[in-house]
């Protein structure tokens, strides 16, 4: 078969495989095209742009959808350099930006104004409670968020009233949309819904968008929700295009619905199916190792992924004893394979299954000086709730920190005012202070000096003991860690998290867990032999190295390793990856394990294999997984089985990894291995 330069006037690629170049050309008619991790999706997709402009479809006519904004101007720039033309009338856009473009012409025929308003997420909970204040229901013990959840799961269509306990709030449902339309305001479920009303309610309307966009095209098919799914049905009357990989589908708890593969074949007969099977990223290795997995799933379009990249080296498997251990290995490997490679830092990406799981591995970087950066998450130094037990040690160590002293003044809430707060501010200011020698001063001063601020005295004197007690007790001495707990324990954040989470105690339990993680690092870290110096100051450093913010080694053309949760790590790519925590519980999530009642084939399950295949895909030449033997978990250690996945790759691919120190012989290694694979077979 030709190449495409020869086929088309544009400049455009001439390295298409046979099946990328049927997927250009086929424009005519429906077609779905199943695309294969690294299997040149977007190059296809915007060859395909390019090609039909070529071909004299004007650019009004074409419709094409993606996921994220960047996605969409990534596309638009692609078909732009392919084509050298300008577009202004093509239309690349998310479905909530393209269902924005629909009402802003066309809402008025549903009873709205042009001028409409789109309400955040801050603006839908006070219009929710707005409504429960209507029909006298007090907002107190009301989880919001979950009410949101059940209000949009109501409108889109997930659920329906009358099946349960919620009903209740059937009236206050109708008061929200009540509310929305008398302020004329909408939310993000509206901008899918309200089209999808549109189309079906005034055909001439729906017919006009049909004649304007005659081609369409869908990105990250397998990801679309049934609303957007409706959508696009009942826009798309012949020549349309969905693109994706039911292999790829992690994204059912936000409401994807990887069957709408199935559904498009159903509402489209006859429709041309092309796989794009030739992967481009990983080695030959890779890949068997992620065909092994995901060939378990049944509910699933059959492919195999191969690659011109023969051979490859194997996938190392180690069991560490526990996650610092399992850190320590990830972050010599990351230097050792560095300097033997000649890679740089961001040629490596570590991917775990949960972003609370972050913390030994970036203890693990800084002991090393391994930059790296948190994606997909907040790094576990960062969360607030840390800092905030941080910058009362940073206060401990040194009163003169203001950054610090402003924090935590009033966190927990001790009743020191913003006027009073004000008034140390203008003290400090005027005396060319600090806000501790200010607050000293008001300490000891007649009421009369400083009326305004007098009457937090009592609360300010409780603060200032209470850091000079744990003053006394922390500098120069050791029980570092126990101190600490001391410390949580006396200002009682707990109480000031159930608080502050009134509406979601698992939010609470899990940043005090947080904390509790934070204690135990810093025991294990004072507990080293090696380390010579467990004092506050020396701690306090150690804790500014992680949390710098420092652009040297990016300007050094090193970059940063990428430490992300597999679901952030979609779509991208590293030359060496290391997949984390691949035990069972955790690869598969617990949850999972428990709505699938231990089938390793049941839907949930099944997804989380398909998230495990997403993690060995964006290896592209060398794959290390790890799996504890134990691992700690509040205050206890507890036994880990591994991952039942890892069974599931061929073992001629596996090589394990044998720790400097052997604990085992590489034969007892084999057989342990050969013991789980006969567990979960």
């Amino acid at each position: 078969m030709a190449k495409l330069k020869h086929d088309f006037p544009a400049e455009l690629p001439a390295d298409l495989n046979d099946q990328q170049i049927r997927a250009v050309t086929t424009i005519e008619g429906p077609v779905l095209i199943i695309a294969g991790a690294g299997s040149g999706k977007t190059r296809v997709i915007t060859c395909r742009i390019a090609h039909m402009l070529e071909t004299g479809i004007p650019q009004s006519a074409i419709l094409a959808l993606t996921f994220t904004n960047k996605a969409a101007r990534e596309m638009e720039l692609r078909v732009k350099e392919l084509t050298g033309k300008k577009l202004q009338n093509l239309t690349v856009s998310t479905f909530h930006a393209f269902g924005v473009k629909i009402l802003r012409e066309e809402i008025e025929r549903l009873g709205y104004r042009k001028n409409f308003s789109i309400y955040d997420e801050t603006d839908r909970i006070s219009a929710i409670k707005e409504s429960l204040r209507e029909h006298r229901i007090s907002t107190e013990g009301v989880d919001l968020y979950a009410l949101g959840q059940l209000f949009s799961n109501i409108k889109i269509g997930r659920f329906t009233w009358g099946d349960g306990a919620n009903d209740a709030y059937e009236p206050v449902y109708k008061e929200y949309q009540h509310s929305l339309k008398t302020y004329n305001a909408l939310d993000f479920d509206d901008l899918l819904t309200l089209p999808i009303e549109l189309f079906e309610k005034y055909r001439e309307t729906l017919e006009k968008y049909r004649n304007r966009y005659r081609y369409i095209m869908v990105d990250e098919f397998q990801d679309t929700s049934f609303t957007q799914y409706r959508l696009m049905r009942l826009l798309a009357d012949r020549n349309v295009c969905v693109v994706g990989d039911d292999d790829q589908s992690i994204y059912s708890w936000r409401g994807a619905n990887y069957e709408n593969i199935l559904m498009f074949e159903r509402d489209f007969p006859g429709a041309a199916e092309i796989k794009l099977e030739q992967n481009y990223r990983s080695t030959t290795t890779i890949l068997e190792a992620a065909n092994g997995v995901i060939s378990n799933n049944t509910n699933r379009k059959e492919k195999r992924l191969w690659s011109g990249n023969k051979g490859g080296k194997p996938v190392e498997l180690f069991f560490p004893q526990h996650e610092s251990e399992e850190a320590d290995f990830i972050a010599s490997q990351v230097k050792k394979i560095m300097i033997q490679d000649k890679l740089k830092y961001d040629d490596f990406g570590v991917l775990l299954r949960t972003n609370s799981m972050t913390r030994s591995i970036e203890e693990a970087f800084l002991a090393e000086n391994i930059p790296y950066r948190v994606s997909g998450g907040t790094s576990f130094f960062q969360r607030k709730e840390v800092k905030d037990i941080l910058s009362y040690l940073r206060l401990i160590a040194n009163t003169n920190d203001d950054v610090n002293l402003l924090r935590i003044i009033n966190t927990p809430r001790r009743g020191i005012g913003k006027t009073t707060i004000g008034v140390l501010m203008d003290l400090a200011r005027k005396n060319h202070t600090t806000l501790w020698d200010a607050m000293e001063k008001l300490r000891y001063s007649p009421d009369t000096l400083f009326q305004e601020a007098a009457k937090n005295r009592a609360e300010i004197d409780e603060f200032m003991t209470l850091i000079e007690t744990y003053r006394e007790e922390m500098l120069g001495k050791r029980l570092l860690s126990a101190k600490t707990r001391s410390l949580v324990d006396s200002i009682d954040y707990w109480s000031y998290l159930v608080t502050e989470y009134s509406k979601n105690d698992k939010i609470a339990k899990w940043k005090f867990l947080n904390i509790e993680s934070l204690i135990q690092s810093m025991e294990t870290w004072e507990k080293d032999p090696d380390n010579a110096d467990p004092s506050l100051y020396a701690y306090l450093n150690r804790i500014s190295l992680i949390t710098r913010d420092d652009g040297n080694d990016d300007e050094a053309g090193k970059g940063k390793v990428n430490l992300m949760t597999i679901h952030a790590s979609k779509g991208l790519e590293f030359p060496v990856v290391f997949i984390a925590g691949a035990e069972d519980g955790i690869i598969p999530h617990e949850r999972s394990m428990e709505e699938g009642e231990g089938d390793l084939n049941a839907g949930p399950i099944e997804e989380e294999r398909r998230l495990f295949y997403v993690a060995i895909t964006r290896a592209r030449d060398k794959l290390f997984i790890t799996s504890c033997l134990r691992r700690r978990r509040i205050q206890s250690t507890t036994d880990c089985a591994p991952s039942p996945f890892l069974a599931e790759i061929p073992p001629h691919l596996i090589e394990h990894h044998e720790p400097d120190k052997a604990v085992e012989s590489p034969e007892e290694a084999k057989n342990y291995f050969a013991m789980i694979k006969s567990k979960f077979s």
